[in-house]
């Protein structure tokens, strides 16, 4: 097909890579610097990518790839297409002379303008988050179109935060063992499952607690989500607000009664902080607008199999004047009912064993060791 324009994300090689499937040097030789003339990138408001519209006067700048094959296009078309980008024959200006090109042109223009387009502002938030995201897409090339493709991609980049999280606060090894760099070695990764949620089989050795290496086994680990849970807790009235929904997970357990009372709890997205989740969360799931958060723990749901992480807050909130009421997200499909409830209650639910979710008990707990100090403030 000649010879490809880019201007926004796809400038930075290592996704472009990423997406092509090709290490990062193999490309060099066929980038060069580009400018479309009377054209304006900008972010799109709100949102982690950018923007191209016609505007006289103003030069968008990117860069050309040169000899694109056949399935390179159909690689890039497959990522892109999930933009509702055309491709358009453009003509840009490469070393001071013109040249014939295509660009992934966007199909409409009723996206809200943001602030202009700086590359380097967007690789310093969101480059290794893409590029992780962008081979998660195309490793889903065989099993989804571009469209359920693109539904997928926000959770994927929220996978990916998680692991920026992960580095950024690290817990505490005052007493555990803490790694060096060689003491773990993953030999192999294998396919596995990727959908939704992922499964990720690996061959790996380590260090063991004798400095000895370890034969090397083979393992399964399930790869989930960081997720942000709140306990919404009145001191005044000793009260906390819980919500019941249907879980699959006690169903294909086959549970008898699959409905559950849990915290209010929601996936992080990509670049949130776990605080904003929970607040959102409580929006969605309660109608509740929650008061100051204070950090409960962070703590591994089954560190055993899987990544799944949460981050768990305490909402010292009104709840004189809230009536129960059934809330959740259409497009999730969610059915949510929220209960109020006295705090011995909640403990006698425990011990009932009609509150079984881990989590909550935990966080039930928790308030338990605190009650008396929330309280004393109130």
């Amino acid at each position: 097909m000649g010879a490809l324009f880019f201007y926004g994300t796809l400038c930075h090689a290592p996704l472009l890579a990423a997406v092509l499937g090709v290490e990062e040097k193999a490309l060099a030789s066929r980038l060069e610097a580009a400018r479309l003339p009377d054209h304006l990138v900008s972010w799109v408001k709100d949102e982690a990518y950018p923007m191209i519209e016609h505007w006289p006067g103003k030069s968008a700048e990117g860069v050309v790839f040169s000899d694109v094959t056949e399935d390179e296009e159909a690689r890039l078309s497959y990522y892109e297409g999930a933009f509702s980008y055309n491709l358009s024959d453009i003509t840009v200006i490469a070393e001071g002379a013109p040249r014939q090109a295509v660009c992934f042109y966007p199909m409409s223009s009723d996206q809200p303008r943001g602030a202009a387009w700086v590359l380097e502002d967007w690789v310093q938030i969101w480059g290794e988050m893409a590029v992780g995201t962008a081979r998660d897409v195309m490793a889903r090339r065989d099993r989804y179109d571009a469209e359920a493709a693109s539904q997928l991609r926000p959770f994927l980049m929220a996978r990916h935060w998680a692991r920026v999280m992960a580095r950024e606060t690290p817990g505490a090894a005052a007493l555990r063992r803490s790694p060096a760099p060689d003491d773990i070695a993953v030999r192999e990764r294998l396919p596995g499952f990727r959908g939704f949620f992922e499964l990720a089989e690996f061959r790996l050795d380590h260090t063991r607690f004798d400095g000895a290496r370890s034969p090397e086994v083979s393992r399964e680990a399930f790869l989930a989500f960081d997720a942000s849970l709140v306990l919404p807790y009145d001191p005044k009235s000793d009260q906390v607000l819980l919500i019941e929904q249907l879980r699959y997970g006690p169903l294909w357990r086959e549970d008898p009664n699959p409905w559950m009372f849990e915290p209010i709890a929601g996936l992080v997205d990509a670049g949130e902080n776990p605080e904003d989740t929970a607040r959102r969360e409580a929006v969605e799931e309660a109608g509740l607008d929650l008061g100051p958060l204070e950090l409960m723990t962070r703590v591994y749901a089954s560190p055993g199999y899987s990544t799944e992480f949460f981050h768990c807050f305490l909402a010292v909130t009104d709840l004189s004047g809230f009536e129960s009421s059934v809330n959740g997200l259409v497009s999730e499909h969610e059915d949510i009912r929220s209960h109020v409830l006295d705090f011995e209650r909640a403990l006698d639910l425990i011990q009932t064993g009609e509150i079984n979710a881990g989590p909550l008990v935990m966080m039930l707990y928790w308030l338990s060791a605190h009650r008396a100090r929330l309280r004393a403030a109130a």
